[in-house]
């Protein structure tokens, strides 16, 4: 598995967005197109990223805005080595940032007022003149989990089997409740924002890689979606790698939460995989009624009740957190994961999410600032 984290690009004294994205990776001291030599998924010729180390395929690269930019963990097995590379991409980003005289912070929404600088590619300038305000407007920060598949086939059975549990992850991952200087009264304003994109959401239940793949295509065809790098599914098969993407969750600021998301993702796949294998139904459940949990979880977190994924009736959040972790126990416990998500689930539960620790820290009287400070520095604890 491997994990990518979208983080926003700071001023260290008065909590601003930077606009330096392009500085950062062009190594030099003047702008240039830093996603030149980029796919439509924003992969980049690494050869020319001074972001990119060439011995370990992690990676600091380019977002849709200059106050953003995104790392890459290389594919691990284990959750100490994870956590490790993500320590050590998270500084390695800081590092860069540091040379522009900014630092960067694992935040899903910038909480004070900003206008967005989209990065200088024409592929990013034909998605303003095509969305208009859904992207010029749009700055956030998410975390996207990859875990291996052995075919498109076994990618789309878990697709189909993963897409009920999806809401949970929002709940536990929530850190975007500030939008533009106000506090927007959701715990994840990220996945709000995300949706206004019109091709953002669940998937539909697909059955095999060549139902997916037909989908896809009938969403091409509508030239709605520019092309396939705007699929911006909940989880999808990787265009570029042998993987499943789930692609729910926001920005963690601790990296502890990172992994646990991670852990899940891939306990979640893991699972799915094995009842696919072995012939187990994926639930019939509607799209509508997974976009109604996602918002549920967007809303309140894991401060109010959560759509059961088996129910789809309120129930009692930490009811549904224990029916996850019972759905991937046995996952969890043949990988060695279990210990370390138990911990953090507990966690989780003792300190709040990442959207509490930020209102908390912003106080009632709303100290924006002093909360990205605080942030910058949870980002790089280690």
């Amino acid at each position: 598995m491997g994990v990518e984290e979208e983080l926003l690009l700071v001023d260290p004294t008065d909590g601003s967005p930077r606009a330096v994205a392009g500085l950062i990776l062009s190594g030099s001291g003047t702008d240039r197109d830093p996603a030149a030599d980029s796919d439509s998924d924003g992969h980049r010729d690494t050869d020319a990223d001074p972001g990119h180390d060439p011995g370990d395929q992690g990676m600091v690269e380019p977002e849709l805005q200059q106050q953003q930019i995104e790392i890459g963990t290389p594919p691990t097995t284990s959750l100490s080595d994870l956590r490790a590379e993500l320590v050590r991409w998270r500084h390695r980003a800081n590092d860069l940032a540091g040379q522009q005289g900014a630092h960067i912070a694992a935040i899903g929404t910038c909480p004070l007022p900003v206008v967005p600088k989209t990065t200088v590619k024409p592929r990013y300038q034909a998605m303003i003149d095509h969305l208009g305000l859904t992207t010029a407007e749009q700055l956030t920060c998410g975390c996207h989990v990859h875990v291996d598949v052995e075919s498109a086939d076994e990618g789309v059975g878990v697709l189909d089997r993963i897409r009920i549990w999806l809401p949970v992850l929002v709940a536990l991952s929530v850190n975007s409740p500030f939008w533009q200087g106000t506090d927007s009264g959701y715990a994840s304003f990220r996945t709000q924002a995300w949706h206004r994109f019109p091709t953002a959401g669940p998937t539909p239940l697909l059955g095999s890689g060549g139902e997916y793949h037909a989908y896809v295509d009938a969403l091409l065809a509508t030239k709605v979606p520019m092309d396939g790098g705007m699929i911006y599914l909940d989880a999808r098969l990787s265009r570029n790698y042998p993987t499943v993407e789930v692609r729910v969750a926001d920005v963690c600021v601790r990296v502890d939460d990172t992994v646990m998301i991670a852990a899940l993702v891939r306990g979640l796949v893991e699972t799915a995989a094995r009842e696919w294998r072995e012939g187990r139904p994926a639930p019939e459940v509607s799209s509508d009624l997974i976009r109604l949990a996602t918002w549920r979880a967007s809303r309140f977190g894991l401060d109010g009740d959560l759509l059961d994924p088996t129910t789809f009736r309120p129930t009692p959040t930490w009811a549904v957190i224990g029916g996850l972790l019972d759905h991937v126990r046995q996952a969890l416990v043949d990988a060695g994961d279990d210990v370390v998500v138990d911990r953090q689930v507990d966690v989780l539960r003792t300190r709040g999410t990442g959207a509490t620790v930020q209102r908390r820290t912003a106080g009632e009287d709303q100290d924006l600032v002093g909360l990205v400070r605080a942030m910058v520095q949870l980002t790089l604890e280690s």
